[in-house]
């Protein structure tokens, strides 16, 4: 008798799907009952496979890459917050909208001010400019100097901020970073069960 094949670990569910799909094909061969069992089942698939992506993704980045494609995990309004999700890297993610421009940011507490790159401020149309007194960042490259500038508004599902200042420079690469100085102007932000709660002073209507 043969063994059956190595499915990692994951061998019964495997034969699940496989007996769903064929039970599907023989169906699809039975007018009416047949097309209402085979949808039943289409959308049962299609719910499974969204909950193995959500979950294969906190190990595997190939299928981090494809939960965030599908926006698994992010963030909600609910009532008068906004709601992030972590992702499966460990980080909060936020989408960001800075005039009408919109852009995939981090959440970190640990900036005292929000960071944009060199591309990201170009294509929100924001023109940073040198300080009268330069700018030093700390970054896991060293020592950096950058430009500033002034956005006139940055939202964030329900929260919005206004003239908020940024620092701007290439050295960034493609990130961008979302620091205390938009977090301070809340009513409250924290994390409950790796959840970032955000609770603006005056929640706004979703855009």
């Amino acid at each position: 008798m043969s063994a059956l094949p190595d499915l990692g670990g994951h061998s019964s569910l495997y034969l699940l799907i496989a007996a769903v799909v064929a039970v599907m094909l023989i169906a699809r061969r039975v007018p009416f009952i047949g097309r209402l069992l085979s949808f039943g089942l289409t959308a049962g698939a299609i719910v499974l496979m969204l909950v193995i992506l959500s979950e294969r993704a906190q190990f595997d980045p190939m299928f981090a890459r494809m939960a965030q494609r599908f926006q698994l995990g992010q963030q909600q309004a609910v009532g008068g917050e906004t709601r992030v999700r972590m992702s499966p890297d460990g980080h909060f993610w936020v989408r960001v909208k800075i005039g009408d421009y919109e852009k995939r940011m981090l959440v970190d507490s640990g900036a005292t001010v929000t960071a944009l790159s060199a591309d990201t401020a170009a294509a929100a149309g924001i023109e940073p400019r040198d300080a009268v007194m330069p700018v030093m960042m700390q970054t896991a490259n060293g020592t950096i100097a950058a430009q500033t500038a002034t956005v006139r508004e940055i939202r964030i599902g329900n929260v919005v901020a206004r003239d908020v200042p940024v620092v701007v420079s290439p050295a960034f690469g493609n990130m961008n970073v979302v620091g205390m100085n938009f977090l301070s102007r809340l009513k409250s932000w924290r994390v409950e069960d790796g959840v970032l709660i955000l609770q603006p002073h005056h929640p706004q209507a979703v855009s």
